[in-house]
């Protein structure tokens, strides 16, 4: 049984940076995760997880998946919903 992940909010990034948007995403319709990203990196797109910084001046996630299930479920959602967001404004 998986856990329902759903993109509560998507803003997408004007520029060339590789930050492409940042959303914020419901666990199973009762609690909301702010700071996802949407990254292009070298290998294409992928979900960068929530982050503050650390007194090293390291940035470090502050929320993640236990298992790569559950990642890739997530990656998939948030993935799916900036595709879908992307498509619907450009029509």
């Amino acid at each position: 049984m998986g856990m329902d992940f759903k993109v509560a909010r998507l803003h997408r990034l004007e520029g060339n940076g590789a930050t492409k948007a940042v959303c914020d995403v419901t666990l199973g319709g009762e609690f909301v995760v702010k700071g996802f990203r949407v990254v292009d990196g070298k290998n294409g797109l992928f979900v960068s997880m929530p982050q503050d910084p650390g007194k090293d001046g390291k940035w470090y996630d502050n929320a993640f998946p236990l298992t790569k299930e559950t990642r890739n479920t997530l990656s998939g959602a948030v993935l799916a919903a900036y595709e879908g967001d992307k498509t619907q404004k450009s029509r």
